[in-house]
């Protein structure tokens, strides 16, 4: 039988639904998130969580004339179903499909690109005040969780707009049911009832009433703000944000289309800052995301029956787990150590340090550059802090690393998870920038490790140096290579793993897994390369590095990292300052922001796989006229 999803071509097919059709197309619309997302993987709970919102919204607004900036946007699933793209959502997330995240690019709709946190509240706060530059009528409304205020950004675009007074909504998704006791059919009442056109009406009359009252007016008048503000207050937790100058509504039942678009409507016709609190429920409507939203906040593919998540191939554990499982071993001998996580315990492997080390542990919030100062201040009183992040999480925090940490030459930990290419969530959280951000800052060592155990080595050499530390290893599973007790390296030393005359393959971090390979399929075509893992990306080894250059004549980098100042330009960099000339070639990722696909298909297309090393390494040998050069 024909649903009414399939007959919603735009928003505006909304308008003309009853109340009963909206709530059976939330039904229609978690049917569909959860079918899909069952294929592709993606962010589940948070998108089940504000179907019925995300219905209002479109019901009661005009997009894409009106504005909607979403945080973050994991949340926008049903926002994507609604504007045009249910043809297309089968694709989420895949090479070439639809992102999942909102992007400017791929509707009118989507009024702004995002995919990190806390930035809707200042990206809304620009539109309204781009609006009124032109004389513009459109409403901004910016949709932001409850998580998301715990970053400072986000405060900071409430303490202007609360200045600034420009007509803007923001609608605060309270999920976490932290005030669930007010919501009730009396707060719920009184927060619809006071945004309406006959109270809003009737207060202005009555404080134009009682301003006229000879001598006491103004008293009288400040008396009944302060009233109308008690019973707020009493009921709602509005006062914080009536501190910032927003007028607070709600706290509102979430799940309750009525509610929502009754109190939605009043408040589109009010002025100025208004900030309306809607509680939801992470993976409403789907049972196994209710239970466990934390593994459906961001899932991969599972049965949609069960919810069972489907085991990844292969059987290898993750480098998540490896590091976390041996920070755990580390810290049992070092009472010193302690780690911090930016509201990533589970994504960055800390569960099982903070399972064992309560007090040793520290979750931030959503609040990176807090992350890195707060463990600059415990490494001032003799703490061994270790901030696990993911890499491109971290770029929001480099004043911090450079000002507070390394300015001041203090042993801190940076253990960037997700570093490369990351896959599905595409160029917002792909971590190919932390070369280039992190290697020319003083006092900071930077260690690539290549495989399990090196990650295992890398951890524990930042925890025996007495300045700033960092190192970056990937998404995915590793090599399953027997383990390795953990011990210090050689500070700045490389290693050979593979001789060869015609010239010097010097792969960093885990692309020395394909070098490797291509030497060999090389090798095999009479083309003998060494390969050389560097290990430290800085310092240097700039023995064994220039030593290799010298003796077989050409340099080939590798790196899963933008060429623009990464490892190869630091590899240039050492050959020029120590006089060595010679051929190279620097394999790398472009000047551009790449897009999403899985991590095998992103490393075949900007050729840092085995076949596409070996392409261009034939090509550039090629043109060195050198003999045992083959052609593809």
């Amino acid at each position: 039988m024909p649903g009414l999803l399939e007959n919603i071509a735009s928003p505006a097919d909304l308008k003309a639904l009853s109340l009963a059709e909206l709530e059976l197309l939330a039904s229609e619309l978690r049917q569909e998130i959860v079918a899909t997302v069952a294929r592709t993987g993606g962010h589940l709970a948070s998108s089940l969580g504000v179907v019925e919102l995300t219905v209002a919204l479109h019901r009661v607004f005009n997009t894409p004339h009106d504005k909607i900036v979403w945080d973050v946007g994991h949340q926008a699933y049903a926002h994507k179903l609604l504007t045009g793209r249910r043809d297309q959502f089968a694709t989420l997330r895949q090479l070439g499909g639809v992102s999942g995240f909102p992007k400017r690019q791929e509707s009118d709709h989507d009024c702004f690109d995002v995919g990190h946190s806390s930035t809707s509240i200042s990206a809304a706060l620009g539109m309204a005040a781009g609006r009124d530059a032109v004389g513009g009528s459109e409403k901004v409304i910016a949709v932001i969780g409850d998580g998301s205020l715990t970053a400072g950004l986000a405060f900071e675009g409430l303490n202007q707009a609360g200045h600034l007074k420009r007509d803007l909504i923001v609608i605060l998704n309270d999920n976490e049911m932290s005030i669930s006791p007010n919501v009730g059919a009396l707060s719920s009442f009184l927060s619809r009832k006071m945004t309406s056109d006959l109270f809003v009406r009737l207060r202005k009359e009555t404080e134009g009433l009682l301003a006229n009252v000879p001598r006491f007016g103004r008293d009288l008048v400040h008396l009944a703000r302060r009233a109308e503000e008690s019973i707020k207050g009493f009921f709602t937790p509005g006062m914080l944000f009536e501190a910032f100058g927003f007028d607070y509504v709600g706290p509102l039942h979430g799940h309750r289309m009525g509610e929502l678009m009754e109190t939605l409507q009043n408040v589109s016709r009010l002025k100025g800052p208004i900030l309306v609190h809607v509680v939801t429920r992470k993976g409403q409507g789907y049972g196994p995301a209710e239970a466990n939203p934390a593994l459906f906040h961001g899932v991969g593919p599972f049965n949609p029956a069960t919810g069972e998540v489907t085991p990844a191939s292969g059987g290898a554990e993750s480098y998540t787990s490896v590091f976390g499982r041996t920070l755990v071993d580390l810290a049992q001998n070092d009472e010193r150590v302690v780690a911090i996580t930016a509201a990533m315990d589970e994504g960055t492997g800390l569960k099982p340090f903070a399972t064992r080390f309560p007090q040793r542990f520290f979750d931030v919030g959503i609040a990176e550059q807090h992350a890195v100062t707060f463990a600059a201040g415990l490494a001032c009183r003799g703490r061994r802090p270790v901030v696990a992040v993911y890499s491109t999480f971290l770029q929001r925090a480099y004043d911090n690393v450079l000002h507070d940490v390394c300015l001041q030459n203090l042993p801190v930990t940076f253990a960037m998870d997700r570093g490369g290419l990351v896959g599905a969530d595409g160029p917002t959280h792909h971590g190919v920038f932390d070369y280039s951000f992190l290697r020319h800052i003083p006092n900071l060592t930077f260690m690539v490790p290549r495989d399990e155990n090196q990650l295992r080595h890398a951890l524990a050499t930042a925890l025996a140096l007495d300045g700033p530390c960092a190192f970056r290893y990937p998404r995915g599973t590793t090599l399953g290579l027997p383990p390795e007790i953990p011990r210090p390296l050689p500070l700045g030393k490389g290693e050979k793993l593979r001789p060869g005359d015609a010239g010097v393959l010097i792969a960093a971090g885990t692309t020395v897994a394909a070098a490797l390979a291509a030497a060999e399929q090389l090798a095999a075509e009479g083309l003998s390369l060494a390969v050389v893992d560097p290990r430290f990306l800085k310092p240097l080894d700039g023995e064994l590095l220039t030593a290799e250059a010298r003796r077989t004549g050409a340099v080939v980098t590798v790196e899963e990292n933008v060429l623009a100042g990464g490892f190869g330009s630091a590899v240039l960099e050492l050959l020029a300052a120590e006089g060595v000339t010679v051929p190279t070639l620097c394999l790398g990722l472009p000047d551009l922001f790449i897009e999403q696909g899985s991590q095998s298909e992103l490393r075949a297309i900007y050729e840092l796989d085995q076949a596409g090393i070996v392409r261009q390494v034939r090509a550039f040998f090629r043109r060195l006229d050198h003999p045992l050069a083959k052609a593809d």
